[in-house]
Order: structure tokens, then sequence, then C-alpha cells
């Protein structure tokens, strides 16, 4: 996945310390697989930190996979459910780098998620996000 964040380039006459304003309605979902879409709205390739926004469909299972830093997640809608416990709309989970789940979204959810650091895909090796080096 090659993410494009419009926060990456300094819009012209905009200075380099200035807020970014995003109108995330108008920006494309991308679908990384079946029953997932999202939006990058922040990455930085070289501090290997991201913020995205994900929508899942009913039932939709995210893979098994180990997180190589931590990842924070603010459930919006539905719930996000793995062995450890459910998060459901307006609660927050935090995962610590080396933690390892499969998430399912039994009602589907909507998230906003944090990340420093990728996980790693048990099944592929393919990690997410990735970054300009693609290692974790």
């Amino acid at each position: 996945m090659n993410d494009v964040t419009p926060t990456e380039v300094v819009p012209q006459g905009l200075a380099s310390l200035a807020s970014r304003f995003l109108d995330v309605a108008a920006m494309p979902w991308y679908e990384p697989f079946p029953g997932m879409r999202m939006k990058v709205l922040y990455k930085d390739d070289a501090a290997k930190e991201a913020t995205i926004l994900f929508e899942t469909q009913v039932d939709a299972i995210i893979p098994e996979h180990v997180h190589g830093g931590v990842e924070w997640a603010f459930i919006l809608e539905g719930t996000m459910e793995d062995a450890e416990g459910i998060c459901t709309a307006g609660n927050f989970v935090l995962r610590p780098a080396g933690s390892r789940h499969e998430v399912h979204t039994p009602y589907g959810a909507k998230y906003i998620a944090f990340f420093h650091g990728s996980a790693r895909s048990v099944a592929t090796g393919r990690l997410f996000p990735e970054y300009g080096e693609q290692d974790s």
C-alpha cells in the first residue's frame, strides 16, 4: 500500500508550522481488503506514525497480526472485538507493541486509529501501515 497523505506537501503560501485542515468527506476511500475501507488522515514515513479512519462491514475479520509499535483506536460506531475484549462506540483501546490478535467487527465499525510503527500480518508477513523502508 502506498499511502498518500494530503499533509505531506506544504501548499504554496502556507507556512510549514501552519495547521492543515482536511475535507475528510471529500477524500476517497481505499479498500485494503474486502470488508474494510480506510482514509489516511496523516502519515509520516520518517517518524513511522499514521492516523487512519477505518470503516468495516458487518462481520469483517481483520486477520491475525502482531503489533511492532503501539496502536490506539477510538471507536466511533459499532464494535471491535478480539480474544481480550470488546471495544464499543465511544470507547478507546490501546494495543502495545508486541501484542498479537485477530479482530472481528460483528456489527461493523467506524474508528480512528493512531499508529506508531507497523503491525505484521501473521499469514503474509505484510506490514501495515507501510512506511518508506517497510520495516517496523
